[in-house]
């Protein structure tokens, strides 16, 4: 495993170079090209005219059939009927022609008698006789009225009839005429059918009141008026068959469609379809290429950018990214494999993949934004890996299955993420998974058989439960690996009936206590600014676990012994209370114990002074270096690591007092925290005043509730001296 540590730690280290940062993500884009692109590829079929299909065919992709929307286009505009207008304009003009040559007959009359009337006012002379005109000289009179192509169009027995009717007669016979006119040409009348609408005004007209002369005129006026008043609009007619051809929906071969079923003869039709959807002689097959890598380009290029901006120390930042790449390679892997197993027809094989896992690993081994962008990042692969062999497209219903698993589980999880808490997330993403398969399936209202339900949840059911095995089998792997002090590593970590702890509890029991006291201060107090406090209170735990090798020579072990500080000189004395720091931290490596709780052990005291054996040293040497009485550090690199060791001198300077009052506890939190800055002790780490300021009052708040029943307050004092006297 140390080794494998190793290889990781150097891959990590490269990985501080932008050039092999980009080489990695190179390196990813070629794992997911290369698991994906079987999927997208257009399918290539060995097929000929006539033959005969091996296998159904279905379309890999909806496309337009042109041809076939063309033909129904046509096919639609044939069915268009002409067009043909009714001029209604034209019976009225008929009827006001036929309505004049009548009134015309009227006026002749009249003019008649209004001149036969003058000539007899005249008195004219016995030898002039009053004669009227002539039956020519009236029918000249009455054409002479209308015009050249109406004279010329009527027969000379109509104007004779008219001008042989008295104006009653020329009444009757215009309104009769009129009518029948009237009733034909409100009817359509195409040019086939003019003869007919002839007749029958005629028919209307020949059995009428009228004398046989006049009917006959009427006759000849009704039929020279009827005339075709229906006629062929090619504007109409044009605007109808482009308004049909546009009505004709683009005939579509739709995705997954068959094209051909198993045993079929590949006719000309089918064959044609084929090369259509590119199944035949579809060699230039980059699309798919070009439109995957664009997808993933998009993806790697969101994570290089989110790593980017990450605010995180260097070499945290590289190692998440590593890790990051681990498990997403792994986690495409295992969908690889289980998407192979289409080839045996297994219907919905995608839904046993544990989609929680990647996002479970993410969220506990680094944080939870980045857990929620794996999940859609496996639910986009998995929709493309599990097309149920139809290449090019996207199951969206795997995709939809797999997002809601994992942010069911990462949003179950938290932060006291232990192993049973992991088991517990599974359960609930079987849950979901039941729930979201139950949805997809009764959304298009399916029919489905009971061993189909069955199948499907049970696969459902697995899915949820191998992704908490797996997260919890690979866990300490990638921690042991990655040195990675997870949640659920620090949660381990705090068991009492852990060896170390056992250790300390065994052979240094004051200072075990003293551990105790000091993470629970160390851990309020992060909190309170947003540190780890989880991280403070373990590593409060294991901070003086080199006081284990002499347990003696410190004050909280001494319990009914002798200090045997006092006979040791205070230089011997000062090497022996420093190096537990060293031996503490010697042990932790030995036992394999994260760095993060190696460095709290180291840095807690940071390089402060002995005063105690200083001063003592001084009173009797004065040639004395101060700095063979300091720690030997590091300063405190981490707002943890300091909180520690501000909450360690300040839980051994209250627990010396007799009487811990509130004033005295604000006073030795001040001291302490004061004495600290002035040493900058505090340089090294990112820990600001304002925070610091936040941690002095956490620590007194916590130690007053701590000590309460230990302080005396003189109000209670006297009332308990009353009463006992």
């Amino acid at each position: 495993m140390d080794k494998l540590q190793q290889n990781f730690i150097r891959i990590r280290k490269l990985l501080d170079f932008t050039f092999f940062r980009i080489l990695f993500f190179i390196v990813l884009g070629i794992v997911l090209v290369g698991a994906l692109y079987n999927h997208v590829k257009p399918e290539k079929l060995e097929l000929s005219l006539f033959s005969v299909a091996e296998n159904t065919i279905r379309s890999p992709a909806t496309v337009e059939d042109k041809e076939s929307t063309e033909t129904k286009r046509k096919e639609a505009i044939n069915q268009v009927q002409p067009v043909y207008a009714l001029k209604n304009e034209y019976t009225q003009n008929r009827v006001d022609l036929i309505t004049s040559i009548f009134q015309a007959a009227n006026e002749v009359n009249n003019e008649i008698k209004e001149a036969m009337k003058k000539q007899e006012e005249a008195g004219s002379d016995e030898s002039t006789t009053n004669e009227e005109p002539s039956d020519s000289d009236k029918e000249s009179q009455l054409k002479a009225k209308l015009t050249s192509s109406v004279s010329k169009e009527l027969s000379n027995q109509v104007f004779a009839a008219l001008i042989h009717a008295n104006n009653d007669e020329l009444a009757i016979a215009k309104d009769l005429t009129v009518t029948a006119i009237n009733n034909v040409m409100t009817k359509r009348i195409s040019a086939d059918e003019v003869e007919n609408a002839k007749k029958r005004v005629e028919e209307e007209l020949k059995y009428t009141t009228l004398n046989d002369e006049l009917k006959l005129a009427a006759i000849e006026l009704g039929r020279y008026a009827v005339i075709q008043n229906e006629f062929y609009d090619s504007n109409a007619t044009e605007e109808l068959r482009q308004q049909a051809a546009e009505n004709v929906e683009p005939v579509k071969i739709l995705q997954g469609q068959i094209i051909a079923e198993e045993g079929e003869l590949i006719n000309q039709d089918i064959y044609r379809r084929l090369k259509l959807v590119g199944l035949i002689n579809n060699d230039r097959s980059y699309k798919p290429l070009i439109g995957l890598v664009l997808l993933i380009s998009i993806t790697l290029s969101a994570i290089y950018y989110y790593f980017h901006q990450m605010k995180s120390l260097p070499e945290k930042r590289q190692t998440y990214l590593l890790l990051y790449g681990i498990i997403f390679i792994f986690s495409i892997f295992i969908m690889k494999i289980i998407s192979m197993l289409q080839v045996f027809n297994f219907d919905g094989i995608g839904y046993i993949f544990p989609a929680a896992m990647s996002g479970m690993l993410i969220k506990i081994l680094i944080d939870e934004k980045l857990a929620i962008f794996m999940s859609v990042l496996m639910a986009v692969c998995g929709s493309i890996l599990f097309n149920e062999g139809i290449t090019g497209t996207l199951n969206f219903s795997v995709g939809i299955y797999f997002l809601f698993s994992s942010i069911a589980a990462i949003l179950f999880l938290n932060s006291q993420n232990r192993r049973s808490r992991i088991f517990q997330a599974g359960i609930i993403a079987s849950l979901i998974n039941i729930l979201t398969i139950a949805a997809l399936m009764l959304l298009p209202n399916g029919q489905y058989s009971g061993i189909e339900y069955g199948y499907y949840l049970i696969t459902a059911l697995v899915s949820g439960v191998i992704s908490a095995v797996l997260t919890v089998g690979v866990l300490p792997f990638f921690e042991a690996s990655f040195g990675i002090l997870s949640t659920i590593r620090l949660i381990e970590l705090s068991n009492p009936n852990h060896p170390l702890l056992r250790k300390i509890l065994m052979e240094a029991p004051g200072t075990y206590h003293h551990s105790v006291m000091v993470a629970n201060l160390a851990e309020s107090a992060c909190e309170a600014i947003g540190a780890n406090g989880l991280l403070a209170r373990v590593g409060s735990y294991y901070h003086d676990i080199g006081k284990t090798k002499r347990p003696n020579f410190f004050i909280e072990n001494q319990i009914n012994h002798e200090n045997p500080h006092d006979k040791l000189p205070p230089e011997k004395s000062a090497t022996i209370i420093i190096a537990h720091v060293l031996d503490g931290a010697e042990i932790l490596r030995k036992y394999h114990m994260p760095k993060e709780i190696i460095d709290i052990a180291e840095q807690h005291h940071g390089t402060t002074l002995l005063k105690f054996f200083y001063h003592k040293a001084l009173q009797g040497q004065s040639t004395m270096k101060e700095e063979e009485f300091r720690y030997p550090g590091p300063k405190a690199q981490t707002k943890e690591s300091a909180i520690v060791g501000i909450a360690d001198s300040l839980e051994a300077a209250v627990r010396s007092l007799s009487q811990p009052t509130p004033e005295l506890i604000d006073t030795f939190v001040k001291k302490i925290v004061t004495e600290r800055l002035e040493d900058g002790q505090l340089n090294e780490c990112d820990i600001t005043m304002k925070e610091i300021e936040t941690v002095s009052h956490t620590l007194c708040e916590t130690l007053k509730g701590i000590f309460h029943s230990r302080i005396e307050y003189p109000e209670l004092t006297n009332t308990k001296q009353v009463k006992q006297a």
